[in-house]
């Protein structure tokens, strides 16, 4: 799942509040100075003065913008304001997630207004230089998943669709369920990478399983599926013992850079963004192992206009080591082997409609997901959803499917038309 360099995303595991030693721990809610009101006008403009109002904990109210505001933020205290100036990045998402920062009004909305208007340049290189992400070797790589993906496949199953697809839909008009959207996507995937029966397929990333089964069930193919996430293989396993689909489809616990064999198809949904920029040589090396002349591969994955870290809040709370590439960036996987790319499709807008589909149900599941976790989980994740749905609709987000084949195969549509039939 799934940033702008401002996006609040939390992750459900140990999410810390500790701010850096050079903010004092306690700093007394003394009367508002004038010094307060200073630096909270001056965070703002660095932001680019949002339509947006602030309420400090004396009750004063704060605003730059230009325009009405679409919402408030109150801030506690004045530790809570000390820390966003130093770490607004960071600090925004933990002390919502604390209580210390409320909002009134509608959090997307406010969030999206946020996200409408660019940082000032100088605040936005200061913000790029102090991101470090994680590693994702293949220890690292194990324990970045486990701290999403095993939270426990009871709470995933609250909010998801049925078949329990936590990528992007696509959603063939906006009044289609959720669950006709995920088929829809599948499908879409599939025709893609024109799959036929009795091809060889395998997929790295394969999440619960719902795409490799698909591919089986509608499309004859044999699919080899490939996934760190042990909460994730075990339910895939027993879906597809389930459909008697275990002859055809191979849940395997590995990581993608032990992918090996030859293939017709390799696709790849929703993994890219835990790869890493700096293991893109070797995804490109397994692609370019597998696939031989005929072969057709297919990438869908979170990226951006242009490059950017990842925000560091979500890098640290809720996917550690994850990056969401540029198209430029995504292509330093292709060109060393000399894929030809054969489509490119954006799809922002409908996962801004999955996630609003995402935080309905999971906001509808509330009191169950406090009863499996806490209070604080439940602001983190309804943070989470809201600011990714802010993300998309704003643009600070994209949503590319990249479809590759070898630059002699010719076997490809003369049109589009196939792809919506």
């Amino acid at each position: 799942m799934p940033t702008e360099s401002r996006i609040p995303l939390l992750n459900a595991d140990a999410m810390s509040t500790a701010a850096s030693a050079r903010v004092p721990a306690q700093v007394p809610a003394a009367r508002v100075s004038s010094a307060d009101r200073w630096l909270l006008r001056t965070l703002l403009r660095a932001l680019g003065d949002p339509a947006i109002r602030v309420a400090l904990w004396s009750g004063d109210l704060i605003s730059t913008a230009a325009t009405e505001p679409v919402g408030a933020l109150r801030i506690k205290d004045r530790s809570t304001l000390w820390r966003l100036l130093y770490r607004p990045e960071l600090e925004f998402g933990e002390a919502y997630t604390d209580g210390r920062l409320q909002v009134d009004g509608d959090l997307v909305s406010l969030l999206e207004a946020a996200f409408r208007v660019p940082l000032r340049p100088w605040v936005e290189r200061l913000l790029v230089r102090a991101r470090r992400p994680r590693a994702n070797t293949l220890t690292a790589s194990r324990d970045n998943i486990h701290r999403h993906y095993d939270l426990g496949n009871e709470f995933y199953r609250l909010w998801l669709d049925e078949r329990m697809v936590y990528t992007c839909a696509y959603f063939p008009t906006p009044q289609v369920s959720l669950e006709a959207a995920q088929v829809a996507k599948m499908e879409l995937v599939c025709r893609k990478v024109g799959l036929q029966p009795g091809q060889r397929v395998v997929e790295a990333g394969c999440g619960w399983g719902a795409l490799a089964l698909h591919m089986a069930r509608q499309h004859g193919v044999t699919v080899r599926a490939f996934n760190i996430s042990h909460e994730q293989i075990v339910y895939a396993r027993e879906q597809a013992r389930k459909e008697g689909l275990s002859d055809r489809v191979e849940f395997i616990e590995d990581d993608y850079r032990n992918v090996s064999g030859s293939h017709d198809a390799f696709v790849s949904v929703g993994m890219l963004e835990h790869v890493g920029l700096a293991h893109y040589r070797d995804l490109g090396r397994v692609i370019d192992r597998c696939l031989p002349t005929h072969g057709r591969g297919f990438i869908h994955t979170i990226g951006r206009n242009r490059p950017m870290p990842l925000n560091a809040w979500m890098e640290k709370h809720i996917f550690p080591g994850a990056y969401p590439p540029s198209l430029r960036e995504i292509m330093t996987i292709l060109e060393p082997y000399s894929f030809a790319v054969l489509d490119v499709e954006n799809l922002r807008l409908h996962y801004a409609q999955t996630l609003r589909h995402w935080l309905a149900r999971f906001d509808r599941a509330a009191e169950q997901v406090a009863a499996m976790f806490d209070e604080r989980f439940v602001r983190a994740w309804r943070f989470y959803l809201s600011g990714s749905i802010a993300a998309f609709s704003t643009g600070s987000l994209q949503l590319f499917q990249v479809s590759f084949a070898r630059p002699q195969h010719n076997d490809v549509g003369w049109t589009r038309a196939p792809l919506y039939q």
